[in-house]
This record gives structure tokens, sequence and C-alpha cells, in this order.
């Protein structure tokens, strides 16, 4: 069975896994067999009480009590195991434990964003110790979209206007990979985030670490770190740097150049038009573009904001 889960399914790093692939396994072989005997069945018959002559008569047959009761009864047992096998999985998943470590998550067009208790931030790493149960506390600022680790077997809805739940237990170091699996825009297959799993002491100092919550680098000027940002935070999923069109308007050439507006006006698009478009993406919208730009109000800080401005000056 390892080796078939190794050929057909991803790498089982949750300790919720085991039970999902068995389940999985055991709906899909019995039904297997269930298909596999009644084809068999179906030829027997066909070849055994097939007509030989034109003058053989079928005979009226009403009913067989023992074949009737024995494909009733073993379809029920199979269906009432897996309902309760299902149950037990199901609820194993969805209870997470009390000392779980918890993480907010937040999902927006098109980055997953996690929080941790001592305030640090990441975009699209999700950053957990191994050998202990997580919690991720979920809601998405925008539109609906589903988190999904395929080597934990986890995927959960993230709903606008509410939290979600989901936990896992990834008990190796190692990374793992993360999709939205609800179609939630042009840029859907590119929400993608990874789960990076460290040992307790080395999660300890990654946290220690980050807890400035969105500070500069040292080592990064300040157009540099720009680039990483709107790396970070899915700026180029919507506005190119090399003048082809996306969903956004081109970075290329844009700063102190003439924009015009959907309303027939232009406007310059000095500093404050580019903080304006970040924190109201809606106040001046772009001619031939759509409005369907998220607000970063409260997300970015200001000292990020000027960074990815002094980046997109280097773009001219």
């Amino acid at each position: 069975m390892d080796a078939l889960n190794d050929l057909l399914l991803p790498p089982a790093k949750s300790t919720l896994a085991q039970n999902t692939d068995s389940l999985f396994w055991f709906v899909h072989l019995s039904g297997l067999a269930l298909t596999i005997g009644l084809i068999g069945v179906i030829i027997y018959f066909v070849v055994k009480y097939r007509r030989k002559s034109d003058d053989e008569v079928t005979p009226l047959i009403t009913h067989n009590n023992k074949l009737e009761v024995t494909w009733s009864v073993i379809p029920l047992i199979i269906v009432l195991i897996i309902f309760g096998w299902g149950y037990q999985v199901f609820m194993e998943q969805r209870v997470a434990p009390d000392d779980a470590y918890e993480v907010n998550v937040t999902g927006q067009k098109w980055i997953w964003q996690f929080t941790y208790e001592n305030g640090a931030r990441t975009n699209g790493e999700l950053h957990v110790p191994a050998g202990r149960p997580v919690k991720l506390i979920m809601n998405s600022s925008d539109v609906i979209h589903s988190f999904y680790v395929p080597d934990y077997r986890i995927k959960q809805d993230v709903l606008p206007g509410r939290y979600t739940e989901v936990w896992f237990n990834a008990p190796e170091p190692g990374e793992s990979n993360v999709f939205c699996t609800e179609y939630c825009g042009t840029s859907h297959s590119d929400m993608m985030a990874k789960v990076i799993v460290h040992e307790e002491e080395e999660f300890q100092s990654w946290l220690a670490e980050n807890s400035g919550g969105g500070s500069k680098p040292e080592d990064l000027a300040p157009a540099e770190w720009g680039e990483q940002l709107a790396q970070e935070w899915a700026c180029t999923t919507c506005h190119s740097t090399d003048g082809s069109d996306m969903t956004g308007p081109t970075w290329q050439g844009l700063f102190e150049h003439e924009v015009p507006l959907s309303d027939g006006s232009t406007v310059t698009a000095d500093e404050n038009y580019i903080r304006e478009s970040i924190l109201e993406p809606g106040a001046k919208v772009v001619d031939g573009f759509p409005n369907v730009m998220n607000t970063y109000q409260g997300q970015l800080s200001d000292e990020q904001i000027n960074a990815i401005i002094e980046y997109i000056k280097t773009l001219n």
C-alpha cells in the first residue's frame, strides 16, 4: 500500500494523512472490487443464459430471497463502515488540540498572508514548528478562497466576513506547497505559498528574528526592499515591470508620467498618486483597466509603501 501511495498520492507529511489515505483506498478498492464482481456476474450470465434457439422460452423467475438479501446487506455494511470511518477522520481533522500553536491566515487576490502570535508577519511562507499541532484561523479580505495543502491532506474554504479553521501536525522538517482551490480571479493559479517546517529551536529563532513585523532588512536599499515587497505582496501578478498588459497598468515608465483616468481626466504619477493608489485604489482608476484592486490600508506600513515607490522609480 505504501508503494501505491508513493505512486499515486502526494507525500504524506502530516499526522492526519495516514488515516485519510487509508479511508481513501478503502473507498476506492471496495468500489473497484464491487465493480469487477458485478461485471464478472454480468458476463457470466450473458454466456450461461444466452438464448440457444428460437424456440427457447425464458422461465418466469419472480425473486430469490438469498440473492436479494445478499446484494442489499453487503453494500449496506460497506456504506456503514465508510460512514463511521469517515466521521472519525472528519472529526479528527476538524477538532484541533487545545495546545495547538495558532497562526492567523488572510487570503486575498492573490496572496496568502500569515500573522503569528508575536506579531511577525509573512506573505507566501507559513513557518511552523515540527511535531506540534498548528491551528490556522483564516479569513478572506475579498472573495472566497480555499486553503489546500496536498501533503497534509487538508483543505478549507476561506470566506470573507467570517472565520474558518483547520489544523495539522507536521512531524518532520521540510517544505510543502499551498494552493488555492477556489477560482478567485484571473491569477487564481498563481495564488501559491509554502509551508516551511522547522525544528523547535530553529522556529523559535525565526520568530525572534521576524518579530519586527515588516521592518526593512539592514542589508537592503529601499528600492531593493521595494522589489522584494512587490513580489511578497503579489503586486507583480497584476502589474508588469516590462510594459506588457496585465490586469493592472504596467509599472514600467510610470513615475512622473501622465496617467489617463476612467473619468476622462489625467493625473501625474508622483509619490502621492502611487500612495493613494495603494491605500485607496478606487479613488483614481486608470482608463481601460477594471477597478478590482484591493486596498492595502492597515497592511502595508509607511516605510513599506515608500520602499515600493522607490522601486517603481527605478523602472523608468
